[in-house]
């Protein structure tokens, strides 16, 4: 199984895909913070972020073939060259950066998160200007690059942009498959994606498209903000954990 070195570890990575995969199902990000978050606690996060990342790019073109007329192609062509750069710049980061350190910034970074979505309250605030791709396009570059945890700093754009529901989960499926494109051509040019990540994503493959399903099935069962809370307090555990020294 590639990384997987016995069943036991296989059984808990495919159980945190599964959970990883069912949010992104339901809500249409968080799959990368909370797969990277938690498999970082069985794996270096070298190994763990480019192998959520092939599974990130295949549930953005799973997701992104749904609503693929709903692209909002404006607010992608003002994002998506910023996001890029911030992609270069982290996945340098990523190669050079020693394991400690990345993991307690990953800690950080999904308690400004949780923060983020506790206290702002979204339907406030007035629309943002096209201009603020510029700040929030690089942050989720770089975050995606370092993390596989892109999502909040683009999600913030889009959700400010005040985009339905149906040109938000599209808009940010394509932004995160192409920004994924442009992350796995920087791996393999760093060294970053091996043939043992190949094997473990092809291993976790099942798990993600099962939790795709059942978020899918969620979607239209549980109240969307209830699940949000649960998912909130999930990540603040996981990123209280990263951020205590072992």
């Amino acid at each position: 199984m590639g990384i997987f070195h016995s069943l036991s570890l296989y059984s808990v990575a495919f159980f945190i895909v599964v959970i990883a995969f069912i949010v992104r199902g339901t809500i249409g990000f968080g799959s990368g913070l909370i797969a990277v978050a938690s498999l970082i606690l069985l794996m270096p996060v070298k190994l763990a972020v480019p192998l959520v990342f092939l599974l990130d790019l295949t549930a953005a073109l799973v997701l992104g073939s749904y609503d693929a007329k709903q692209v909002v192609w404006r607010d992608v062509l003002w994002v998506l060259p910023f996001a890029s750069v911030g992609v270069f710049i982290g996945g340098f980061i990523l190669k050079k950066a020693s394991p400690g350190s990345v993991t307690f910034i990953l800690g950080l970074f999904i308690l400004v998160y949780v923060l983020y979505a506790l206290w702002v309250k979204l339907d406030k605030l007035p629309k943002i200007r096209t201009l603020w791709a510029i700040p929030l396009g690089l942050l989720g570059g770089l975050a995606g690059s370092l993390y596989g945890g892109g999502g909040p700093p683009l999600v913030a754009y889009l959700q400010l942009r005040k985009l339905d529901k149906r040109q938000f989960r599209a808009t940010m499926q394509l932004v995160a498959g192409m920004n994924n494109v442009l992350r796995g051509i920087l791996y393999v040019a760093l060294g970053l994606l091996t043939l043992p990540i190949g094997l473990g994503y092809l291993a976790l493959l099942p798990a993600m498209l099962l939790g795709l399903w059942i978020g899918n099935k969620v979607h239209l069962r549980i109240n969307a903000k209830l699940f949000q809370e649960v998912v909130l307090v999930v990540l603040t555990l996981v990123g209280l954990k990263l951020m205590i020294p072992v």
